[in-house]
């Protein structure tokens, strides 16, 4: 039987190329995004069978809530979660980020990663099984300059990550996980043309997808970094 991996944020970047290395290694891919044209261009071509891909703002909890449910009904909960929505403040010193700025990054990057947790956990409950990795960055291990509201977040993830772990039955599990340093557009908002020199979303799901596929449930709790 194909095993099911879902993908927030799974329109671009990290998301979108983890969604092409699981397809093609024969799991069943569920995934939600922002970009309504970007997801009608998923559904048109990738295998309606095995795929279940919808426009949700994680922000919204009652339209998360929609999604799980409907892609409970359409393939089953899913054996791994990758919390991977995700947005970053644009460089400056935290005094001069507007709040409204702040305000966003806090409700994508650790509000959405609750929405998604509060309607898909329960279901990996009560199978019995599953794994929900939330992205986190090195910025949620160290820090640097420009990017406070994006390191506070990642921080918090890898606390919320750790408390919710003591929380969850034996045979399932949560993991805060660094992917590490990818050239995506979010890195070139930071670094500029200075990301070109880090290896692209393609290069790294080859690295990822292998690691993420054989992870069990001893991974609760852990710090996770893709090697």
């Amino acid at each position: 039987m194909s095993r099911h991996i879902c993908i927030t944020g799974c329109t671009k970047g990290l998301g979108r190329a983890l969604v092409e290395w699981f397809l093609e290694q024969g799991w069943t891919v569920s995934g939600c995004g922002r970009n309504a044209e970007a997801i009608h261009e998923l559904v048109d071509s990738k295998p309606r069978a095995r795929t279940h891909f919808e426009r949700v703002d994680v922000t919204d909890d009652a339209a998360v809530g929609l999604f799980a449910a409907e892609v409970e009904a359409a393939l089953g909960s899913p054996d791994l979660l990758l919390n991977n929505a995700g947005i970053i403040n644009g460089n400056a010193p935290l005094w001069e980020v507007p709040e409204k700025e702040f305000s966003q990054v806090v409700d994508v990057n650790i509000k959405g990663v609750a929405n998604v947790l509060r309607h898909f956990a329960p279901m990996m409950i009560a199978k019995g099984g599953g794994i929900m990795l939330n992205l986190s960055s090195g910025w949620g291990r160290s820090a640097s300059a420009e990017v406070a509201p994006y390191c506070a977040t990642k921080w918090a993830i890898e606390g919320l990550s750790q408390a919710m772990a003591q929380e969850l039955p034996t045979g399932v599990a949560v993991a805060a996980m660094n992917p590490g340093i990818i050239d995506t557009q979010m890195l070139r908002s930071c670094f500029g043309e200075g990301a070109g020199g880090y290896g692209d979303a393609s290069d790294w799901a080859e690295r990822a997808g292998p690691f993420l596929r054989d992870l069990d449930t001893s991974c609760n709790g852990q710090q996770l970094t893709v090697p």
